[in-house]
């Protein structure tokens, strides 16, 4: 057919063959709107149905027992040949989750998996696994191999996050947070002289896990290099596991502050000197671990002091103590607040030395200062719990944790899940196997909550 007779036949065929016809050109800026929703729709779902493996988290932790581990319970102190041993098992895990590993200056373990923009700074998770003398198989490890679960996870899943994740395992927690103090650029000349309780000084210690204390510069991370650390754990507190709450929010982590103090009185004998012409350090010690409950309980609020250690020199039953040497713990939320509890504490110890015949001398040898979590990190990790479908309730951590020392430099989160009978730092020390999952997953929601942008705007 011409071209002149095919017009014809459309204008014969009027106008409606004409609109059947004729198709009109698709706008492409309002396809690529389309598909971008709908590809926004698809990941949506896709990270709302990931879920963590909780049988293989479950099997890792109690493999990670095993190192350290004593007639009682596990002895995994940091920069013991266990606790080395610990590490390099949890470095397998690592690579098995396709993370690429290194260990830094600061004897940190930090396994990295990239974004799609590798200019983005990373979201940290991560915890530690180094133990108390004679401690439990969770404080620290559920938050460790609960964030190599989380990048295993996301390698499993062919899930591609924006930013890169790293999964961090501090190292010497237990001795002072000693890993993350580094990481911040805050662990000092004077704190690698200390001697660990591995025998070893910290120096030595970092050195003997793969770690360079000469360039400890290398480890810091500054403000804005960290897009957030987020840190799973046990409660270590009997307040979930009372009340039967699946996850708490963690609002901030207590200040703390220890002294070592020292009564100097006059050693003599004890069957000789009369009670009234005695300088019994000890016994001025002794009013003075009263006066340490006394002051405490003297004003409203969840802050706790402690005597953990007395020491009476020389040790006789027959000699009255000439020396003693104790400790002095304060811990609140509120740096002020400890500040108050300290020197009323410090004026007591003044008054019982000098009614005694005794002098006192207080030094601070450890102090770390509270730190409140981000409250745009802690209304995510509820949206998470929620969006499982678990109960949860916000409460401060009375515990030290390497959170807060990140939250120097970065937005920090901490999610815990119950300790059964509120028992840590103890062979009893128990979480609950779903508990586990159930924090662990809270994690995961939590780590593509902030990537997909949460903490923006």
């Amino acid at each position: 057919m011409h071209r002149r007779d095919f017009v014809l036949s459309l204008l014969a065929a009027g106008p409606a063959a004409g609109r059947l016809r004729l198709k009109p050109r698709p706008d492409p800026s309002l396809q690529r709107r389309s598909s971008g929703r709908a590809a926004t729709s698809v990941a949506t779902r896709h990270r709302d149905n990931l879920r963590i493996n909780g049988d293989r988290l479950n099997r890792h932790l109690g493999e990670l027992s095993a190192f350290g581990r004593t007639d009682t319970g596990t002895d995994r102190v940091a920069y013991s040949e266990p606790d080395r041993a610990g590490r390099e098992y949890v470095m397998g895990l690592m690579r098995e989750a396709g993370l690429e590993v290194r260990i830094d200056a600061g004897a940190n373990l930090i396994g990295r998996r990239a974004g799609r923009d590798a200019a983005r700074p990373p979201i940290l998770i991560g915890s530690h696994t180094d133990s108390v003398p004679d401690g439990g198989n969770y404080d620290g490890d559920v938050g460790a191999l609960g964030a190599i679960e989380v990048a295993q996870t996301l390698a499993e899943s062919r899930t591609v996050t924006r930013g890169p994740l790293e999964v961090v395992v501090f190292s010497n927690e237990e001795g002072g947070l000693v890993g993350s103090k580094a990481m911040v650029g805050e662990l000092g000349p004077a704190e690698l002289g200390v001697t660990s309780r591995s025998g070893k000084t910290i120096r030595d210690g970092i050195r003997y896990l793969g770690g360079d204390p000469d360039r400890l510069a290398t480890a810091r991370r500054s403000r804005g290099e960290v897009a957030a650390y987020l840190e799973l754990h046990i409660e270590q507190g009997g307040t979930l596991d009372e009340g039967g709450i699946n996850i708490g929010v963690v609002e901030g982590i207590v200040g703390i502050r220890d002294y070592e103090v020292t009564f100097e009185g006059f050693a003599n004998h004890a069957g000789t000197t009369p009670m009234d012409r005695r300088r019994d350090a000890l016994m001025a010690a002794s009013q003075l671990v009263l006066a340490v409950n006394r002051v405490v309980t003297s004003v409203p609020g969840r802050q706790v002091g402690t005597v953990g250690r007395i020491q009476a020199f020389p040790g006789a039953p027959n000699v009255v103590p000439g020396r003693v040497v104790m400790t002095v713990e304060i811990r609140d939320l509120a740096a002020e607040k400890i500040d108050l509890l300290a020197r009323q504490v410090i004026a007591e110890g003044d008054r019982i030395a000098t009614a005694t015949g005794t002098t006192v001398n207080f030094h601070l040898f450890s102090e770390n200062t509270p730190a409140l979590t981000d409250v745009r990190v802690q209304r995510l990790i509820t949206q998470a719990a929620d969006g499982l479908g678990l109960s949860h309730r916000a409460l401060a951590s009375g515990a030290g944790h390497d959170a807060q020392d990140l939250a120097r430099i970065a937005p920090v989160g901490m999610i815990f899940i119950p300790s059964v009978g509120g028992i840590s730092h103890s062979p009893r020390e128990f979480s609950r196997p779903l508990d586990i999952t159930n924090g662990a997953n809270v994690l995961l929601r939590t780590v593509l909550a902030i990537d997909a942008g949460g903490l923006e705007g």
